[in-house]
């Protein structure tokens, strides 16, 4: 068995004293995971770097070993997040919630797209963040618990839209709320894409993350999101307070 695609690399870990077990986010071939004999090597270990972009030869004796990765460096990431604690937090978080959550082998070629441009956005700091937004908010309709964010769910108007419902994940108006808008979620500007401070990232990301527990927990029988995406929340809290 063979195969060569390219992707984001996810994370790696030892194997053996001078070998690699690296995971990977492809475009063609979804999530894998793969030995690259002498990872740790002073030759390779600069290439595998969490983000980096990679050309990836698999090879393996059956389809269900685990299989063994060639890699060639496409571009690295590490020089864009090296002196932002922000956007490294941000970039942990985005490659532990693709490999904590996707089955490995499921093919996602749209979102792949999508988190291949997120990771390229990074050097962009100053919109990264919003981008980092509405990147989680296609993880969560990639696995099935998408927002209805563009129109009212009880009278369909795309005006006034104030709250989301946590039930349904679905927006609703100000005037449709009524007596029953203290039940429901804030509906956050960064949504709507209108941004005037790291304080409305914030509020949208505490909405996508109350579904990330809510329906995606729930869902995959876990108790709490990766430690690594709670950092990238307190790293941007402290950012704010500064």
């Amino acid at each position: 068995m063979e195969w060569r695609d390219k992707g984001i690399l996810l994370a790696t870990r030892p194997f053996g004293e001078t070998s690699l077990i690296i995971d990977v986010f492809t475009s063609d071939h979804g999530k894998s995971s793969g030995v690259v004999r002498g990872g740790q090597s002073k030759k390779l270990k600069p290439i595998l770097q969490i983000g980096a972009q990679i050309d990836l030869t698999w090879k393996a004796r059956l389809e269900e070993h685990l299989g063994s990765f060639q890699v060639e460096l496409i571009r690295s990431r590490t020089a864009n997040v090296m002196d932002d604690r922000l956007l490294l937090a941000g970039m942990l978080s985005s490659a532990t919630l693709i490999n904590r959550f996707f089955p490995a082998g499921q093919v996602y070629k749209e979102f792949y797209k999508s988190s291949e441009n997120l990771f390229d956005l990074l050097q962009f700091p100053d919109i990264w963040t919003l981008g980092y937004f509405k990147w989680e908010l296609e993880f969560l309709e990639t696995l099935g618990f998408g927002l209805d964010l563009e129109k009212c769910a009880v009278t369909g108007s795309t005006e006034d839209l104030k709250f989301i419902s946590p039930k349904s994940g679905r927006a609703v108006s100000k005037a449709a709320a009524g007596d029953w808008s203290s039940k429901l979620l804030p509906f956050p500007l960064a949504a709507r894409g209108q941004v005037n401070s790291l304080e409305d990232i914030l509020d949208g990301l505490k909405v996508s993350q109350f579904f990330l527990e809510k329906k995606v927990l729930i869902a995959f029988g876990m108790e709490h999101l990766p430690s690594a995406r709670a950092r990238f929340i307190s790293a941007l809290e402290r950012k704010i307070k500064k």
